[in-house]
């Protein structure tokens, strides 16, 4: 079984940050992808950002230079730093990730995360 576990959303002012930490646990055989999703009242969950092996990351639009992800493979952690948030970024963030587990090490499967709330207001 395979668990992601978000931390470190909240409340932030206009302008403020924060910084997202997921860790991924379980029956891991290796990570392809590690990402952040988010999903406001109403929308449709949309990407943030991700991080693919061997790939350059991608960010969407909307976090281009005021959100960096990065990720330490060693403990299988992905983390999104907010700056310069914006109240159009509240919402539900997402970790996301796919695994090839050790019971299933050809098959690669798709995880999320519980979700974490941010809410950038005065």
């Amino acid at each position: 079984q395979v668990q992601l576990v978000e931390s470190g959303g909240g409340l932030a002012q206009p302008g403020g940050s924060l910084r997202l930490s997921c860790a991924a646990s379980g029956s891991i055989a290796s990570i392809t992808t590690m990402g952040w999703y988010r999903q406001a009242p109403g929308k449709e969950r949309e990407l943030v950002a991700r991080t693919i092996s061997n790939a350059p990351i991608q960010y969407a639009d909307s976090g281009k230079g005021r959100f960096t992800i990065s990720r330490d493979n060693a403990k299988n952690t992905v983390f999104l730093q907010m700056n310069s948030l914006k109240p159009e970024d509240t919402a539900v963030y997402y970790c996301n990730a796919i695994i090839f587990t050790l019971e299933r090490p050809l098959v690669p499967m798709i995880y999320w995360g519980q979700g974490t709330q941010v809410t950038v207001s005065s």
